[in-house]
């Protein structure tokens, strides 16, 4: 019992030191609390097993102000190292912090870990004016020039930001590459006008280029009112957190509703915005377009450093910029090795993505981490490290789309305009390489364009906004295109089935023989890929319509495209519709079909088919139904010059 009791008095004694413990504490926590000492906000992680450092870097440009820059240095790289430089509107902190971990690779954008595992410091930088970055932000600033009296632009900003880099950043070699994607490949773009001494590679990838003639904004004079998200996001905050109010589902409905391409930027206040203000009031290709156009301001720069301009065959947003900045630099590349052209078979961007398909169509393989690992990365090696490939970059390397193959040419277009070859639009919905010299019956085939029912550009519902989980605006350019071709205001023309393989490799062009009731016409031609009615391999595809090629001409701007002019109501003329560049195997057993409607909404805005000053501005009143003749037979024969392979 003694025992016991002197154990129980132990015991008790033990308890209540504890307690006192136990309430000294507490009370020491409560104190911390009042005092406000329990946070660490200099708290700094044990970065021992990190196999990179990080540094945010504010880096002063000669007008004084300071660019957020986030530098990712590998560790133990064993030898300096060169710097790839990424300049971009959107977010160089969020694109440096994708997770947080001590491997370089998984901090940084997936596609940048070829990049980290060979020793490259990778660097992402905010452009004046937006996220972190001091300055004001102005979209596509100009270079300095006639747009732009002030001392900076993106050219300079560049070289500023090269040179604290080269002298700043520890263990780097003194050669620095610069890439990025869409406004980043435009960025890119800028840093080859008075590049750097250092800058020794660039990789502008689906670059914008001319936001006119086929980009972002126009194309052939049809305004994409789509893209008002774009600027609204862009131009309405500085870390662009701010997403349109659209109230809608389908953004076909609350585009059509509006009515007109300013109402339309009225109702969510975007008249308000000087940038959406300039795009639509220059409806012609006037000096404000062609004075920022950057193929023909490179034209007058020197080609010093090798440039791989990257394009997407189905790119939805800029299809237009990357060859024609390649085609700019290729009349000075005397020796067919600075200017490079790679074409893959991807939506905007995709190639830093997972590419082995786009939408249902499907290519075989990975094609985008096949470019990243085998035709990027060794770019980069040849350039900034003096490694030499072990297969040389052929000057155009493009994917071939039908084959699904790679290819390799000595220059673009791989067909000389020599072996441009007329496609034929027939009597009978027919599509041949023989042209009608008699007509058949009434020598045109017609349909009725009523504005009030414009044809959209792909299945409805389409989700109004490009950063929505839902969205499937990538994609639309390899959607099917059977949608269209069961409507009556679309006109059909197939050819037969093909007995072998037939190949085209550079720009497709419509010339179009064609009347309209009203004054002002749009003309949409696509070139389509006829799948089989059964495809064994693949039943999902049997009867798929695949567009290769496609796009819109403004009839206002038939004979000069800096001057809109009306067009006389129910005559014949000419219209040349420019098309983006293919390189496809039409397969033995497929067809070809070519359609032809004159809207294509809401990508592009509606035409009136009534002349007024400014489509943007168009009233009610002014849409008006017409009867669109398309013809097909002797000296008004229409047809398309494809660049068919012999």
């Amino acid at each position: 019992m003694i025992t016991r009791t002197n154990g129980l008095v132990q015991f008790l004694l033990s308890a209540a030191a504890i307690a006192v413990c136990a309430s000294a504490s507490v009370a020491q926590e409560l104190d911390l609390v009042k005092n406000g000492t329990e946070m660490r906000p200099d708290f700094t992680a044990r970065t021992e097993e990190f196999n990179h450092t990080r540094i945010e870097a504010k880096i002063p440009m000669r007008d004084g102000v300071k660019l957020f820059t986030v530098i990712t240095i590998p560790k133990n790289a064993g030898r300096q190292m060169p710097i790839v430089l990424t300049r971009t509107p959107y977010d160089a902190g969020k694109r440096s912090s994708r997770y947080t971990s001590p491997d370089a690779a998984m901090r940084l954008k997936a596609a940048d870990e070829p990049l980290l595992r060979n020793g490259y410091i990778r660097v992402y930088q905010d452009i004046r004016g937006k996220y972190d970055s001091e300055g004001d932000y102005i979209m596509n600033l100009p270079l300095r020039g006639i747009m732009n009296s002030g001392e900076i632009d993106h050219a300079t900003d560049t070289w500023d930001t090269i040179e604290w880099l080269i002298n700043n950043v520890e263990g780097n070699s003194g050669r620095v590459g610069i890439t990025g994607v869409s406004y980043d490949g435009y960025l890119t773009l800028m840093a080859l006008f008075d590049p750097h001494p250092a800058l020794k590679a660039a990789i502008p990838m689906n670059a914008m280029v001319d936001g006119w003639i086929g980009d972002d904004w126009y194309h052939n004079g049809a305004f994409r009112p789509v893209m008002m998200e774009y600027v609204y996001v862009q131009m309405t905050s500085q870390d662009s957190e701010k997403r349109v109010p659209y109230g809608y589902y389908d953004i076909y409905q609350a585009i059509l509703e509006s009515g007109s391409t300013s109402e339309f930027g009225k109702r969510y206040g975007v008249d308000e915005l000087p940038t959406w203000r300039r795009f639509i009031d220059n409806p012609a290709y006037n000096s404000f377009w062609q004075e920022q156009a950057v193929d023909k301001l490179l034209e007058g720069v020197a080609l010093t450093v090798p440039t791989m301009h990257i394009h997407s065959l189905f790119d939805q947003e800029d299809i237009y910029g990357p060859i024609a900045s390649y085609l700019a630099q290729e009349k000075k590349d005397r020796r067919n090795d600075k200017n490079f052209l790679v074409m893959g078979p991807w939506h905007h961007g995709q190639q830093m993505r997972e590419g082995s398909q786009l939408g249902a169509i499907k290519w075989d393989a990975d094609t985008s981490l096949y470019f990243r690992e085998k035709v990027m990365m060794p770019f980069w090696d040849e350039h900034l490290k003096g490694i030499k490939p072990t297969e040389k970059l052929p000057p155009v390397y493009a994917f071939e789309t039908g084959t699904n193959v790679w290819k390799s040419y000595k220059s673009w277009p791989a067909t000389k305009n020599s072996d441009r070859t007329r496609l034929y639009l027939q009597p009978g919905g027919k599509l041949g390489f023989e042209k009608m010299e008699t007509a058949s019956g009434a020598g045109y085939d017609e349909y009725i364009s009523d504005p009030a029912k414009p044809i959209p550009y792909r299945v409805r519902p389409i989700v109004p906004s490009f950063f929505a989980e839902d969205s499937t605006w990538r994609r639309w350019l390899a959607d099917d295109q059977r949608h269209a071709a069961d409507r009556t205001d679309v006109l059909i023309f197939v050819s037969d089935r093909l007995t072998e393989p037939l190949t085209i490799s550079g720009e497709v062009t419509a010339n179009l023989f064609a009347s309209t009731s009203g004054t002002d016409s749009d003309w949409v031609v696509k070139l389509i890929d006829v799948y089989p009615n059964e495809v064994p391999a693949d039943p999902a595809m049997g009867g798929y319509q695949l567009m290769i090629s496609g796009d819109i001409l403004r009839g206002r701007y038939r004979q000069d495209i800096t001057r809109a002019t009306p067009i006389p109501a129910g005559e014949v003329l000419p219209y040349k519709v420019r098309m983006p560049h293919a390189n496809h195997t039409f397969e033995a057993g497929h067809r070809i079909m070519v359609q032809v409607q004159s809207s294509w909404f809401p990508v592009y805005d509606r035409n009136p088919q009534t002349f007024v000053e400014n489509v943007a501005y168009a009233e009610p009143e002014d849409y008006r139904k017409a009867t669109q003749r398309i013809y097909h037979s002797g000296d008004m024969a229409s047809f398309l010059e494809i660049p068919l392979q012999k």
